[in-house]
């Protein structure tokens, strides 16, 4: 039997995480059920207050995920989920994202992702292979190669 995983970020604002991590990965921020959340509403599964309006729609204040466009709603399908934590981050990631460019030139995105919020690290190499360390907006370790 084989699993499935959903990578956790914690963060400050996961809708704002979101969002820039769907654009930076040509991925896009799962719809939300609006439906859904009153129903849960009105059915005492959740209050007023667990939800905000973010982009025009209403939306769970206390996480979102990302993933493929063409995974949406799929069982089982790669997504990474961010969620707020009320403290900042201090120290350097355990678990991080590599980003793999299928070829796309480092240097040109490592100038896109900065020029979106991200920060260059340093770079690194092993062998013939080389990659970039970056922070996301937040400050999350990830490497692009």
């Amino acid at each position: 039997m084989s699993f499935s995983i959903q990578v956790s970020i914690d963060c400050r604002d996961p809708h704002a995480q979101a969002d820039w991590w769907a654009e930076t990965l040509d991925w896009v921020v799962e719809p939300t059920d609006e439906a859904f959340l009153d129903r849960m509403i009105a059915e005492g599964y959740a209050r007023e207050s667990d939800v905000i309006t973010h982009n025009g729609t209403r939306v769970w204040k206390d996480g979102t995920a990302i993933c493929r466009a063409d995974d949406v709603g799929r069982p089982g399908r790669e997504r990474i989920l961010f969620q707020p934590v009320p403290e900042p981050k201090i120290t350097k990631n355990r678990v991080h994202l590599d980003v793999n460019l299928a070829g796309a030139d480092r240097d040109a995105q490592r100038a896109r992702l900065e020029a979106r919020g991200a920060r260059y690290v340093e770079q690194h190499s092993q062998g013939p292979h080389a990659w970039y360390v970056m922070l996301d907006p937040e400050g999350n370790e990830f490497c692009i190669a």
